[in-house]
């Protein structure tokens, strides 16, 4: 793998320059097959590796798709993909809001070992860019560049801005278009993106105009880069889209106008929410717009993400790649109170507690969905405990290559993937931090059980998942020994940060 990323290192990030590579790395020898046996025992160990394709909807929540309850709007291509593949019911995110829990997805750690822990906002550039990954982060990028994949990051970043250690082009992506700054992810319009680490212009975003909306541009992007590789060159496309994060800004076509005065509506007006100052766009940026109709928005983001995944379902199937291409589609967290959206107007938590920013099941089980047509064929729903920082040991187990020394708080989900769940491992316990609020609150799931706590000073509260999936029940105060257990995971579990110890 080191050979395979000095080669890397050199190549050019253009998608010209990628054929001259792919020749390099078939004779070096750095392109790998994935390995073991399918749940028939069929020898996997020369076939070639998976395309992949992650989806990532920002503030998406756990009841936010029909194939995991929602009834006010549909989701038909993301319900046939559950269908058709595996629908896992308790998987979570690295955070409970975004950069955190995009660092997490990115480098295979959780909040307790990464080094991007919250949101950090100190700086000129403004919230979302002042903290880049760093030069010994591995990222899934860099992972599947290393295994010889044509890799792009299109969409919402927020891991590193121009020239730092964090931009994507530093971090395993051949190609990138996007938001690098969070912040700035929260216009659904940009009159800007970086491409390939170089800032350009919109045209149809100029001055305050709405003409090319996010979601149209990164699936665009995303199909087009699809449509570039090479036959028979693996690719990673990591597509991160802004919605249905606010602002609640999305055009007013017909799948706005499905839902336009069918709900209870409260305009919102533009105001502080969601901004702040940036060097680079100047004072108030990426305040929320203004929306009379913050609700029909709302769906028809949601709804639009899936006509978007389906774009990229027609792409595969008709370059004939679908048998062979796993895709992924997740959420950074859970659902958002913001730019005037309301989490239960939709019951977008799923019947959870909590929202974005909670560290309860609410702000951090996310649907997560994997769709691998010719390798998926086992009952359409897992159960099995999950996370974000899995998806990195799992890539690079079907890539066919090794993590080497690198320490992952993950465990590979590819025996599920495939069928084999005999051979699935099972984490020991997960564990989260969140440091926005006056208190530093910590959570940790083992098995069955489930703790909070919102004061590193103050008590725990303890819940029974199994029977109690809405944590109304703390029942702390009847399993004296589970909470101790607990207390000493929550101690044990992070290393420490000099950006982020434990406010009590």
């Amino acid at each position: 793998m080191n050979t395979c990323k000095s080669l890397l290192a050199t190549a050019t990030s253009s998608f010209t320059g990628i054929a001259l590579l792919w020749i390099l790395l078939g004779s070096s020898g750095c392109h790998s097959t994935s390995g073991g046996q399918d749940a028939d025992g069929t020898d996997l160990t020369h076939t070639p590796p998976p395309n992949i394709v992650y989806i990532l909807a920002d503030d998406l929540g756990y009841g936010d798709l029909s194939c995991y309850g929602q009834t006010n709007f549909r989701t038909p291509t993301l319900d046939a993909m559950a269908a058709g593949g595996i629908r896992f019911t308790q998987h979570y995110a690295g955070s409970t809001v975004c950069a955190p829990s995009r660092a997490s997805l990115m480098t295979g750690r959780h909040t307790g070992n990464s080094y991007v822990r919250g949101n950090y906002e100190t700086g000129p550039r403004g919230f979302g860019a002042e903290l880049p990954l760093r030069p010994d982060d591995l990222t899934l990028g860099e992972v599947l560049q290393g295994a010889g994949y044509r890799t792009a990051a299109i969409g919402k970043w927020g891991m590193g801005m121009d020239g730092t250690t964090g931009e994507p082009l530093k971090k395993g992506f051949d190609y990138s278009y996007g938001v690098l700054n969070q912040a700035y992810a929260h216009y659904q319009y940009p009159d800007s993106v970086y491409v390939n680490g170089a800032r350009e212009a919109v045209p149809g975003n100029q001055d305050g105009q709405r003409g090319s909306f996010s979601g149209d541009l990164y699936t665009n992007q995303a199909v087009r880069f699809i449509e570039s590789v090479e036959p028979d060159q693996p690719f990673f496309v990591y597509l991160a889209y802004t919605t249905p994060h606010a602002e609640m800004l999305v055009p007013e076509d017909s799948i706005f106008h499905r839902f336009a005065g069918q709900f209870p509506e409260q305009a919102f007006r533009k105001g502080r929410q969601g901004g702040g100052h940036s060097a680079d766009y100047g004072p108030g940026f990426g305040a929320y717009a203004s929306q009379d109709q913050p609700f029909a928005a709302y769906a028809a983001m949601v709804v639009r993400l899936d006509r978007d995944t389906r774009r990229i379902q027609q792409s595969l199937e008709r370059l004939g790649l679908a048998e062979n291409t796993l895709v992924l589609f997740s959420s950074d967290n859970g659902p958002h109170a913001e730019g005037g959206a309301v989490p239960e107007q939709f019951g977008s938590a799923g019947g959870l507690r909590g929202q974005k920013r909670d560290l309860y099941e609410g702000g951090i089980r996310v649907p997560f969905i994997a769709y691998w047509p010719g390798v998926i064929d086992q009952p359409a729903e897992s159960d099995l405990i999950s996370s974000f920082w899995d998806i990195l040991p799992t890539v690079a187990e079907l890539a066919g290559t090794e993590l080497g020394d690198y320490a992952t708080d993950g465990v590979s989900l590819a025996p599920t993937l495939r069928g084999d769940t005999g051979k699935q491992e099972q984490h020991e316990y997960l564990y989260w931090e969140f440091h926005e609020r006056a208190h530093t609150t910590q959570a940790v799931r083992r098995g069955d059980w489930k703790a909070v706590r919102l004061n590193p000073a103050g008590p725990l509260e303890l819940y029974h998942l199994p029977t109690d999936p809405s944590e109304s029940n703390n029942v702390a105060e009847d399993h004296p020994e589970i909470v101790a257990s607990m207390r000493q995971l929550m101690q044990d579990a992070r290393s420490l940060h000099p950006l982020w110890p434990l406010k009590v």
